[in-house]
């Protein structure tokens, strides 16, 4: 199986590039950089959770990501796919570690094997500041 190599960076300046294009022809003018910081402070956290979780799921390899977190979840948790995948949902939705407690237990989930999936994961120290140029 070949894995797309990508950058965070290069990727994310062409989804600002394009919501800066259509925000600006919506109002007729160009928005500049008002429509790119506008971007960074309303996308960036979800775009950047987005493309994480490919990366923990060995989808696509984000340069700037740690490679030792490529794939990871397919590694360790090949035998919890269907729960992993019902909190991967969760997570791209950008709920956080407690949306998915409560979630397992007012859906009589197991703890225990979802306590170990979001240690793996470890949401909260994996953020990446925008770098504005």
């Amino acid at each position: 199986m070949i894995v797309e190599k990508q950058s965070v960076w290069v990727d994310s300046r062409r989804e600002i590039d394009l919501f800066k294009w259509i925000e600006s022809e919506k109002v007729g003018y160009d928005l500049g950089d008002d429509a790119v910081r506008r971007w960074i402070k309303d996308h960036w956290h979800g775009y950047l959770r987005s493309r994480w979780l490919d990366h923990l799921q060995g989808r696509t390899f984000w340069t700037e990501l740690d490679r030792d977190d490529f794939g990871l979840l397919q590694q360790k948790f090949q035998h919890e796919t269907q729960l992993l995948d019902l909190i991967l949902q969760r997570l791209k939705a950008c709920q956080e570690n407690l949306h998915i407690f409560l979630w397992a237990h007012e859906s009589d989930q197991p703890i225990e094997p979802i306590f170990e999936i979001l240690t793996a994961i470890d949401i909260n120290s994996k953020r990446l500041a925008y770098q504005f140029e």
